[in-house]
């Protein structure tokens, strides 16, 4: 690290801007401008219930209808030394809105005079306090600042964080802080109570005071000051065709929980780094004629680290009811008495082929898409519906039928569609190395054959491929 940035040797240390939580509930604050500017700077104000005074010769549209609501005063008129010297005197914050910079810092330099915390915005010099990004979850409150030096670094950086956060923290803080009294009354030993606030957090008790069931959440509270064990809870969640950015939110905040995962082939590395480090992995993959663990023993082991007290993260490539046994696992789950949560992921049709630029149906040439597998029966057999698939008018997304390629496009031909009818392949879709193959049922096996194509591969049938749209940046293409 180099001087510059005040990290290298001998480099004084930057003293940075002081975090600090601020009540403003019926606080008098000023805010000199009436734009678009303090507009932005009132509504955050506002929201924490300050007495907001605006002084400024007029107010934009949106300002007028705050304070005609009587969310705000006016102070009509510029902000003049002799205006700010009847109007600073009691209030607890100041800002400097307007669009006019040495304005500003006459605002901040008559604030500052009077001991007042002042904001110029995006001006941090005259500033003896900047606002950061702010996230609001009820009480919870999260503000990302970089001392006003990259205010949209900071945007995106909540933007990010955000997106993490699941949608039942204000809830959840709510819940917490309403039985802050109950635990420690019940439970007066320090460091016993921590144990339980995080066994609480970590547990179902706090799943449950996220999701609004304050009993449920009660009870295992109520559970844990006891010293009672509580059980664990089963997830069953999607983790999408393959790209990583295509979780859903529920799923990464589960993958972040967990404190083990069963996971199954198909799942890509940079997918699993998105599990939580400490958890407990578990591969238990499936490939044709091998499977690691079998379906009766995955079910027994979910089973078994649930009533151990485990969180136990079923991940599945796709959609877990989609061609993935969920089904199978929650009849086995419900059976045992364990509790479970089922998480969608976009599945593999829909992901691939979006990805592949193809649509799944199209007004002109496919008013349905029909879901099949083209996983063959231990004889070596496809039984599929052959003469509800051979038919125009519908796309067909084929899962694992890569092996019986030839057989597949050899069956369709043979129960009325033409040989020249469109088809793609597209292997290992929506990951960076994807690969998309078109052709027609005549040639796709041949090329698939050539190109050495391999699993996870999705074939898709019907006149949608001819209306392929490829998107930059392009895929790897044959």
């Amino acid at each position: 690290m180099s001087a510059a940035n005040g990290t290298g040797p001998g480099a004084a240390p930057d003293p940075g801007w002081f975090p600090l939580a601020l009540r403003l509930q019926g606080a008098r604050v000023l805010v000199a401008g009436g734009g678009g500017i303090a507009l932005n700077k009132i509504r955050l104000l506002l929201a924490h219930g300050a007495r907001v005074e605006v002084v400024a010769p007029v107010l934009d549209d949106a300002l007028a209808a705050l304070r005609d609501a009587g969310a705000l005063t006016h102070v009509a008129g510029e902000a003049t030394r002799e205006r700010l010297g009847a109007l600073l005197p009691g209030c607890r914050l100041v800002y400097a809105a307007t669009d006019d910079r040495a304005a500003n810092r006459l605002v901040a330099a008559e604030a500052e005079a009077l001991n007042i915390p002042v904001c110029a915005v995006d001006d941090p010099e005259p500033s003896s306090f900047i606002t950061p990004a702010q996230i609001h979850r009820g009480p919870v409150r999260i503000a990302i600042s970089t001392g006003g030096a990259a205010p949209v670094l900071a945007r995106r950086l909540r933007e990010r964080i955000e997106a993490v956060m699941p949608a039942g923290l204000d809830g959840l803080a709510r819940f917490l802080q309403a039985e802050r009294a109950h635990v420690v009354g019940r439970c007066p030993d320090v460091n016993r109570r921590r144990r339980v606030w995080e066994a609480f957090l970590d547990g179902p008790g706090g799943t449950a005071a996220a999701a609004g069931d304050r009993a449920t959440a009660r009870q295992v509270l109520d559970a844990l000051l006891d010293g009672v064990a509580v059980g664990g809870e089963v997830w069953l969640v999607g983790a999408g065709p393959g790209d990583a950015d295509l979780l859903t939110l529920r799923a990464l905040h589960l993958m972040q929980n967990a404190d083990s995962v069963l996971y199954d082939q198909l799942l890509p590395p940079e997918l699993l780094d998105r599990v939580r480090r400490d958890a407990e992995r578990v591969f238990v993959g499936k490939q044709r004629d091998r499977h690691t663990m079998p379906q009766e023993q995955i079910n027994a082991e979910l089973i078994r680290r649930a009533r151990a007290g485990e969180r136990v993260l079923r991940l599945k490539g796709g959609d877990p009811f989609i061609f993935g046994r969920g089904g199978e696992e929650i009849e086995a789950l419900m059976a045992a008495g364990v509790p479970f949560q089922v998480v969608p992921g976009i599945t593999a049709a829909s992901g691939c082929a979006a990805y592949a630029g193809i649509p799944l149906t199209h007004r002109d040439c496919a008013q349905s898409c029909l879901f099949v597998t083209g996983h063959a029966r231990r004889d070596g057999t496809l039984d599929l519906p052959w003469e509800s698939m051979a038919r125009p008018g519908q796309t067909i997304a084929i899962y694992m039928g890569v092996t019986a390629l030839p057989e597949l496009c050899a069956m369709l031909v043979r129960h009325g569609l033409p040989p020249d009818w469109p088809a793609a392949l597209v292997e290992r879709g929506t990951r960076p190395d994807q690969r998309v193959l078109t052709g027609t049922l005549a040639s796709l096996p041949e090329m698939a054959r050539a190109q050495a194509v391999g699993s996870p591969a999705l074939v898709l049938v019907g006149e949608v491929v001819r209306h392929r749209v490829v998107t930059p940046p392009p895929l790897l293409e044959v």
